[in-house]
């Protein structure tokens, strides 16, 4: 019997990266029809004032594991009191680096949210350095059961180096959101309770520090069984987000923006857990990414304006009770979609 990863194995590993890079759904969404756009934003509104944020790198290495563990933080730029400031951590997906998202990181940061966009050292970007007759076998390494855990415990050593700070002081322990793009978002929902199967045994790597999620293009837990069994116990509040044309395909392999809802329904279903869905129309995998144009050049950069103010009203529901920004989401950016929805949890009465 073939071994299972917690992922993807062999041809999902290589249709996934491909995906992640926009070489293979980009090529037959490039010329999609548009949302119209008489009443979205313009396309120059990603543009965050320098003023507003700060940088902090870090270059931390896990001494149990002997791994690095690079990260990078979005802090506010206006001091903010000890223990006040919500913190999102970003996890990136296959072949990407602490340096991605830019778009998500500057923005929360000049909203109040600090930011740590985590790198993984066995599955960034320097996947695609190297003997290219050795790519899929370094892309099978980066999809293992093994790379997965690690991914895992990236984000939890990252937490509590941050934590032990002086950049870290300014958090909120009780505000912490867990988010991430394809791979990254399996990682997440590792972190906020999903339980996989590993040779007979249900494994858990929950982190109770996590209380929301934010889920960017999640791929389902290939090879894993049932998603309900998997998402159901998820306690968390969660914000999946994905487009029509979130979609993975090589000859062989498909996997499309189905896959995406699929696990929105089954998430959370034990406890009715608060969740919320936008899909958008059209796009591409790598839409999310920092890269322009794919999905689109105009739509592009709506949806990366709709997804940040999305994400921002989610967690405002989440974590200051105000849901109104949330309320009024779908209707502003109605031109973008083609599915919205939220249960009832994600709109509790005062």
């Amino acid at each position: 019997m073939k071994r299972k990863t917690f992922l993807l194995a062999g041809l999902g590993a290589m249709a996934w990266a491909g995906s992640c890079l926009g070489h293979s759904q980009d090529r037959s969404t490039a010329s999609a029809p548009e949302a119209k756009t008489s009443e979205l934003p313009p396309t120059d509104t990603l543009l965050v004032d320098p003023a507003l944020f700060t940088l902090v790198r870090f270059d931390w290495t896990d001494p149990t594991r002997k791994r690095s563990v690079p990260a990078l933080l979005y802090l506010p730029a206006r001091a903010e009191p000890v223990g006040s400031t919500p913190l999102v951590v970003f996890s990136h997906g296959m072949g990407g680096s602490r340096e991605g998202y830019t778009y998500l990181g500057r923005y929360f940061a000049a909203r109040g949210y600090a930011s740590l966009h985590v790198q993984h050292v066995g599955s960034d970007r320097q996947l695609w350095f190297g003997n290219p007759w050795t790519l899929v076998w370094r892309l099978e390494q980066a999809a293992s059961d093994k790379e997965a855990l690690n991914r895992v415990q990236d984000i939890g050593f990252a937490l509590d180096q941050l934590l032990i700070s002086a950049p870290g002081a300014a958090v909120d322990l009780q505000r912490i959101a867990m988010a991430g793009h394809s791979y990254g978002a399996n990682t997440s929902m590792l972190l906020v309770g999903a339980k996989v199967d590993t040779e007979g045994q249900t494994t858990s790597l929950r982190d109770p520090r996590f209380s929301s999620a934010v889920l960017l293009s999640a791929p389902p837990f290939y090879g894993r069984g049932d998603p309900v069994k998997i998402l159901a116990g998820i306690e968390v509040p969660t914000l999946h987000i994905t487009s029509t044309g979130d979609t993975i395909q090589i000859p062989g392999y498909h996997s499309g923006y189905e896959d995406r809802v699929g696990l929105y329904q089954a998430i959370g279903s034990q406890n009715r857990a608060p969740k919320v869905l936008a899909v958008f129309k059209d796009g591409s995998h790598s839409m999310f990414t920092d890269r322009r144009n794919t999905g689109g050049p105009t739509l592009n950069p709506q949806v990366k304006f709709a997804t940040r103010e999305l994400v921002l009203a989610f967690l405002s529901g989440v974590y200051a009770g105000d849901t109104l920004a949330l309320q009024a989401w779908p209707k502003q950016f109605e031109g973008l979609l083609a599915q919205f929805e939220a249960n009832a949890a994600a709109y509790p009465a005062k």
